[in-house]
């Protein structure tokens, strides 16, 4: 998917990449993510996502001949947690942020995501700062 200008949303491709990564069993190369994309993709362009994809400690890499392979930093999953933490992060109203959240939610995952939070010993989770 692109924009009137022909460019994609932002973030669209290093989740792309971050999804091929997440799916192989085993470090890739950026000619291996390059293929898995398939999508048209110059190659340059791979190895310019994966470098910035380092930059931000989001993938490691090791050094292979003249190339790197490259694996996710942590799991999906903690990774959707972090990212959800940021937006809270960067917004000036919390309760609103989580609300809007929380109606968009499934039945089924708002029941889930009470069962946590009544699971949860909160007393044991580290206090912010600003609280």
């Amino acid at each position: 998917m692109t924009t009137r200008e022909n460019r994609r949303p932002p973030g669209t491709l290093e989740a792309a990449v971050m999804g091929v990564l997440w799916a192989s069993d085993s470090p890739m190369t950026a000619a291996e993510v390059h293929r898995a994309l398939g999508d048209g993709l110059a190659y340059n362009t791979v190895q310019t996502v994966l470098f910035r994809l380092h930059d931000k400690k989001a993938v490691g890499r090791h050094r292979i001949g003249r190339g790197h392979t490259y694996w996710p930093a942590r799991e999906a999953a903690a990774a959707a947690a972090a990212q959800m933490r940021e937006a809270l992060a960067d917004s000036a109203d919390r309760g609103v942020v989580l609300q809007l959240f929380a109606e968009s939610l499934e039945a089924s995952d708002a029941d889930l995501l009470r069962d946590l939070l009544a699971g949860t010993d909160r007393s044991a989770l580290p206090r912010r700062p600003d609280r």
